[in-house]
């Protein structure tokens, strides 16, 4: 993977949208249940939201109700320069959120653009495209693999910040410091911009005192980039995905959908304070 990253020097393009990778190469952490969701919610409140299935296996693309037989143009189409970025755009069920779609295809990519010119920039030059056209989004989202692939470093040299789900169990505590080494390493050498947006803790269960012990751990280790909502442990959230639907729009009373509305807000709060900052 570390070859997969070489140093380019890169102009960026100005945006009026936010974009934020959500990445960990560790599976089973609540990247895509994170994405959809958190995209769900944002759109609930009047944010226009993209989210960029970057997954091979599609799974926010069937979590947003997207048979495969309506993938058309996909992000395989995208990274590879068959399409542009905006002819990939499918509109969700859900008022203001729409979807770039995956499917297996994508896993074809890795190796074609291995041999190719700005490897690494592909789905960055994609978005400073689409900027230009001045599209009405206020935030992109995008799902990566759970692997530490070309397509993650694509995203995450596309990206403005990273949000990082982290399982409170021992096994992905220890491969977070790779993620760690990995997002600084695409920070000094590709995208001077990547920061973390914040680490959300997922299928966190108070009974147990694992997780109350990693979730301490997690806290000193990384202070307030640590978001304060924690995403519990939640059947509705496993269930909604087989239905095509994010768990706001198939139990929105729940606890899993009621922490990732607590989670938007907690994200809006974070970007208005980065943009006063930076005003």
């Amino acid at each position: 993977m570390w070859r997969q990253i070489e140093r380019v020097p890169a102009e960026f393009a100005a945006r009026q949208f936010r974009t934020l990778v959500v990445a960990n190469q560790k599976g089973g952490v609540g990247k895509t249940t994170t994405t959809i969701n958190l995209g769900t919610a944002l759109a609930a409140v009047g944010q226009k939201v993209l989210i960029v299935d970057l997954d091979p296996q599609g799974n926010a693309s069937t979590g947003l109700g997207l048979a495969r037989s309506e993938r058309k143009v996909t992000t395989y189409d995208v990274l590879t320069g068959n399409a542009q970025l905006s002819d990939a755009i499918v509109q969700t069920k859900i008022p203001g959120l729409s979807l770039i779609p995956s499917t297996q295809d994508l896993s074809g990519a890795e190796p074609e653009l291995m041999a190719q010119p700005r490897r690494n920039f592909r789905l960055r030059e994609a978005f400073d495209s689409f900027a230009a056209s001045d599209p009405d989004i206020s935030y992109v989202l995008i799902d990566c693999p759970p692997a530490l692939t070309l397509l993650t470093v694509n995203a995450m040299v596309a990206a403005d910040a990273a949000i990082v789900p982290l399982v409170c169990e021992f096994f992905p505590l220890e491969g977070l410091s790779q993620l760690m080494t990995t997002i600084e390493l695409v920070k000094t050498a590709l995208n001077p911009k990547l920061e973390i947006q914040g680490v959300v803790l997922t299928m966190f269960d108070k009974r147990n005192s694992l997780t109350e012990q990693v979730a301490a751990d997690v806290r000193d280790h990384f202070g307030e980039k640590v978001y304060q909502t924690v995403i519990p442990r939640n059947v509705r959230l496993s269930e909604a995905p087989s239905h095509g639907l994010p768990a706001l729009i198939y139990d929105m009373k729940c606890a899993g959908s009621q922490a990732y509305i607590r989670l938007a807000a907690e994200l809006i709060q974070r970007e208005r304070a980065l943009s006063e900052m930076a005003a």
